[in-house]
């Protein structure tokens, strides 16, 4: 039996009171240093800056866009042919050459013809003389030498005499083939000697300046195809010109597998560059010139949720150094160098913006930034917001209204 029944239970308690307290004190300890090791851990990584970021950027500003149609369209010659006999014989003789340059009515080959000269002469011989006859007569009738019955028949066989003459006169012709107009001469694929069948075309004759562009628009722009209208045509052949010239006429009916309605227009072909059959982009102007806010299109990531750019602020990113509290978002100068002065730094935050129409490689910017605005055209993928970032303006993207492919 226990000696000292009363006292057991008052230590047993106190010595449960001394562990538990010594536990919490342990715990207690335990959480305050890892709180406090990650306050201080969040401090330094607060304080330690990421490294900077190279990107190049731009300013963002208005410009002047003229609203534009495009399509895609053929060339065609205001009058072009291919040129025929109408008459079947040997070629006599090939008066120009290949690709030359000829004025309405120069001979352009000729068919040997002197069976049909000889004819010819054979007929105006009898032509005269029938009208010798006609003459004789009339004076005859006056002193009532003759009837009016052989007069009348002498008459009309001056008449079939010359008729028969002007006939063979022509058939001589057909065998002069000449310009119908003033152009330029295709390909000649015959010679002297070879014998030409009736309608076997033997060149082709077409007008260069000015030339006709055909091309179709969705039936919802045809109102916007009114003749004069101004047009402007490049080829891949000159990437360096653009012809101009004007809506002539829109195709009275709209096709009904497409839904597209046939354009024409004339342009001017100076230097006659622009040949029948080449193939063209038009672009009709449309409307009065707009002013947008505009940047090049690799500035802008796009995405279902929004299309964002990365907006440069100067000086350090609010909540992140000594002087977080003071720091605003301030507009930096545009890039003058490679890279900004050491005592200025920059960093970016993202910004969702509307987009509106493109032009070449540039997009026309609707709401979320202004102009003045300096904004990273390149390197968006390793920045995030409050990165910081070094702006270098040794390389920029293409920023053409009019972009051209490069020959390699």
């Amino acid at each position: 039996m226990n000696a000292h029944p009363a006292h057991a239970p008052p230590r047993l308690r106190k010595r449960l009171l001394l562990v538990t307290g010594a536990v919490a004190a342990l715990f207690a300890l335990l959480i305050g240093f890892n709180t406090f090791k990650g306050i201080m851990m969040g401090k330094a990584l607060q304080a330690m800056a990421s490294p900077p970021q190279t990107v190049s950027a731009m300013t963002a500003g208005y410009q002047d866009w003229q609203p534009k149609i495009e399509a895609v369209g053929n060339i065609r010659a205001v009058r072009g042919t291919d040129l025929a006999f109408d008459a079947a014989g040997l070629v006599a003789k090939v008066w120009v050459k290949s690709g030359a340059d000829v004025r309405e009515g120069d001979v352009l080959i000729s068919l040997i013809d002197t069976d049909d000269r000889a004819t010819l002469e054979a007929l105006e011989a009898t032509a005269r003389l029938a009208a010798l006859t006609v003459e004789r007569s009339r004076g005859q009738l006056a002193v009532q030498a003759i009837s009016q019955a052989q007069y009348d028949s002498d008459l009309a066989d001056q008449q079939g005499a010359r008729a028969r003459a002007n006939a063979q006169a022509a058939l001589v012709a057909r065998k002069t083939l000449r310009a119908p107009f003033a152009g330029r001469i295709g390909i000649i694929t015959v010679s002297p000697g070879q014998y030409i069948s009736t309608g076997t075309a033997v060149a082709t004759l077409q007008q260069l300046d000015p030339v006709y562009v055909d091309f179709t628009v969705p039936q919802r722009s045809l109102e916007l195809m009114r003749p004069g209208s101004q047009v402007g045509v490049r080829s891949d052949a000159y990437p360096e010109r653009t012809f101009t010239g004007r809506i002539s006429a829109t195709d009275p009916r709209i096709d009904l597998a497409t839904r597209n309605v046939r354009v024409e227009a004339l342009i001017h072909n100076p230097g006659n560059l622009l040949v029948p059959g080449m193939f063209t982009r038009v672009a009709v102007e449309s409307g009065q010139e707009r002013r947008y806010l505009t940047l090049p299109q690799t500035a802008v990531a796009y995405a279902p949720y929004g299309d964002t750019v990365f907006v440069v602020h100067e000086g350090v990113p609010p909540g992140r150094g000594d002087n977080a509290g003071s720091a605003t978002a301030q507009r930096p100068p545009a890039p003058g160098g490679t890279t900004q002065r050491a005592d200025r730094p920059l960093y970016v935050q993202q910004v969702v913006v509307k987009l509106g129409s493109t032009r070449g490689d540039q997009v026309a910017i609707l709401s979320g930034i202004h102009a003045g605005d300096l904004v990273v055209t390149s390197g968006q993928l390793k920045l995030k917001n409050d990165t910081p970032v070094r702006i270098s303006d040794q390389v920029q993207p293409s920023f053409s209204a009019d972009p051209r492919p490069v020959e390699q």
